[in-house]
């Protein structure tokens, strides 16, 4: 018998209306439209503006459009699973709010949490679920209201980050040729000094003092992330080609984490691919973390192909990082 693998069968994505672009922020912070291009490649990123609305806001909206365009029952739905680094709240988990929200009553859900690779850590453990063969319909979202947690007075971090967020249908597939066929996943905790957002969990809960010394937003040392970065996703995505005796010419497309264009171009470069088989869209959308992914693959859907050999590749705090390997079964 087959090993069962676990495929995307559908996807859809909410993107805020508001779109803040490099010209706006050189009102708010020294900085230009050609330092963020050249250093990013970050032309805009959209902006979830309105007051009390968080990331299960976005989440839902997704879901509910997953749920049309793919005919499902919400009562057919068997889990939830929600990747952020943004919940809405501590607790109850923003799983649990989007399934209310979007009328998932009979599932049971949870929030996971790795950072920018969020995307495959949380998608390497739904595939667990898909393999035991007793869930035919889970549904993944990655969300992140990113604009929540980034101090618009940081020059350096400002015009990196976005919102979005993006669901997608897993469902188990008996033709163990298409879906999600490896993962490769690290962490190491060491880089965690040099991004976190430290203000507001157990170590220091919010006080007046967190709030004054901006520990709410998040810090970053630019250039240790750049400098893991650049050497992990590459290395990672190398070594998933060589486990498989892969060449270049086998992979239809990279889809990296949208973070930094540089450290897109390096990964590529190390895997002899060509520009036309990555797939960024950074320009528009910014870092929106763990959703950035799938959020290329929802904006390039019309551009992958039933059968098309994928790289996914990240790399984030902790650090985390990490390569998958994925045919697209539709």
């Amino acid at each position: 018998m087959s090993k069962l693998r676990a495929i995307i069968t559908g996807i859809e994505a909410y993107l805020p209306e508001y779109v803040l672009t490099n010209e706006e922020l050189t009102h708010m912070v020294d900085t230009s439209d050609e330092w963020i291009m050249s250093r990013v490649g970050i032309k805009e990123r959209r902006i979830l503006k309105k007051d009390g609305l968080g990331t299960s806001f976005m989440g839902a909206e997704a879901v509910k459009k997953l749920l049309k365009s793919t005919n499902t029952n919400p009562d057919d739905i068997q889990l939830i699973v929600c990747h952020s680094v943004t919940p809405d709240m501590q607790f109850p988990a923003t799983a649990n709010v989007i399934a209310d929200k979007a009328g998932i009553k009979h599932g049971w859900g949870f929030d996971t949490n790795s950072g920018c690779s969020g995307f495959l850590f949380t998608f390497e453990t739904i595939r667990k679920f898909i393999e035991s063969g007793e869930y035919k319909k889970i549904i993944f979202v990655c969300g992140e209201r990113m604009s929540g947690i980034t101090d618009y007075q940081d020059r350096s971090t400002c015009p990196l980050f976005g919102d979005a967020a993006v669901a997608m249908m897993v469902e188990p597939c008996e033709d163990d040729n298409y879906g999600l066929l490896d993962s490769i996943l690290h962490v190491d905790g060491v880089g965690r000094k040099y991004l976190f957002q430290v203000g507001g969990g157990s170590l220091y809960p919010a006080s007046e003092e967190t709030v004054k010394k901006r520990m709410h937003y998040i810090h970053q040392e630019g250039q240790q992330v750049f400098r893991h970065a650049v050497v992990g996703m590459a290395d990672v995505s190398a070594e998933i080609m060589d486990r498989h005796n892969l060449t270049a010419d086998d992979i239809a497309y990279l889809v990296p984490h949208q973070a930094n264009l540089r450290i897109i171009d390096a990964t590529a470069k190390r895997m002899g691919l060509s520009k036309d088989k990555v797939l960024i869209d950074i320009q528009k959308f910014g870092n929106t973390a763990a959703t950035s992914i799938p959020l290329a693959l929802w904006d390039f859907r019309d551009k992958i192909h039933k059968g098309d050999l994928l790289v996914f590749s990240a790399f984030g705090a902790g650090f985390t990082w990490g390569a998958e390997l994925y045919r697209w079964a539709y």
